[in-house]
């Protein structure tokens, strides 16, 4: 890969990543910290890593590194009961996004990345399986109960409206 690849590569797939990661995270810094380690891991690596697979790389090593920092932080996390949400609250909400959000974010890590990548960034089940290093039928049962889990918190389009 040339320097010139390299600099098309961030202005393709800059954005992307960022979206990508910020979704998981939900934190802006840690989102900024983990885009640019990927860019300089591509950098590190520029005679190796080829033109065709610069995206797979990229996201493949944002999504290692984010699922490194979430570990760490379950480690240090403290839960509070009073922020916890039970499946299917009764609350009504007037925007599916917001409804859509928080059930995106009690689902587990690995659910909520493999939908990520597959619903908002469009990646095949091969794809993801690369990037994540899982096998393509354990992407395609997390992304089944992950939906199944997004359905059932959601609920009827009554509690919606």
């Amino acid at each position: 890969m040339t320097v010139e690849e390299y600099n098309k590569a961030v202005d393709a797939y800059a954005d992307n990543l960022y979206r990508f990661v910020l979704k998981n995270l939900r934190d802006d810094a840690m989102a900024e910290d983990i885009i640019q380690d990927s860019f300089e891991k591509l950098w590190m690596k520029l005679e190796e890593v080829s033109a065709l697979k610069v995206k797979s790389y990229l996201f493949t090593s944002a999504y290692h590194t984010m699922i490194d920092y979430i570990r760490k932080e379950k480690r240090n996390m403290v839960v509070d009961p009073g922020t916890l949400y039970e499946q299917g609250e009764s609350d009504h909400y007037s925007d599916l996004g917001e409804v859509l959000e928080r059930a995106i974010r009690n689902l587990p890590e690995n659910q909520k990345a493999v939908v990520m990548l597959r619903d908002y960034e469009g990646y095949s089940y091969r794809e993801i399986a690369q990037i994540t290093g899982l096998t393509e039928s354990q992407v395609k049962v997390y992304i089944y109960r992950a939906r199944v889990y997004l359905k059932g918190y959601i609920g009827s389009m009554e509690k919606v409206i």
